[in-house]
């Protein structure tokens, strides 16, 4: 079900993205023009060929069958730290354990790289997000306003 991603699945990485990421845009009102850098309206092959080959980032999807339903990347980080980025589920997909089946795969692919911590940045006013990480042992770490975007950034840890 969960498989590393390969140049063949950018395409589809990228509309598993940009259509998960959409529905917190709607409902946060995010637009292109207010807010460019948002994921759902950010992410294109371009940006996913430099993850894999320029950033080196460890990327794999959920797949059912052979549609891909779910997304995510880690960033290696220092100290033995790394970013959990992208955990998306299509929304056709959510509450049937997708998310937490990426969950536990990003966790053990984390430990395989020799990382004891990961952590996350989420838009801090998606509330039920929040709460869904802290469920799964997240501690929240503290919030940052950036000018170029219309929400704050919320940034949480986990121990693995």
């Amino acid at each position: 079900m969960i498989r590393k991603v390969d140049e063949a699945h950018i395409a589809a990485c990228v509309q598993v993205i940009r259509e998960s990421f959409r529905t917190v845009a709607d409902a946060f009102g995010f637009t292109p023009e207010n807010a460019p850098g948002f994921t759902a309206f950010a992410t294109d092959e371009q940006r996913l060929m430099w993850h894999m080959h320029g950033e080196k980032r460890p990327m794999y999807a959920y797949f059912d069958g052979d549609k891909m339903v779910g997304y995510y990347s880690l960033v290696l980080q220092e100290n033995n730290q790394c970013e959990l980025s992208n955990l998306c589920v299509l929304p056709s997909y959510r509450h049937k354990g997708v998310g937490e089946a990426l969950m536990q795969h990003a966790f053990d692919a984390a430990k395989s790289l020799g990382c004891t911590q990961v952590n996350i940045g989420i838009v801090e006013e998606n509330k039920v997000l929040r709460a869904w990480y802290e469920n799964h042992g997240f501690v929240h770490l503290g919030t940052k306003k950036f000018d170029r975007f219309p929400f704050t950034c919320g940034f949480l840890k986990k121990n693995i």
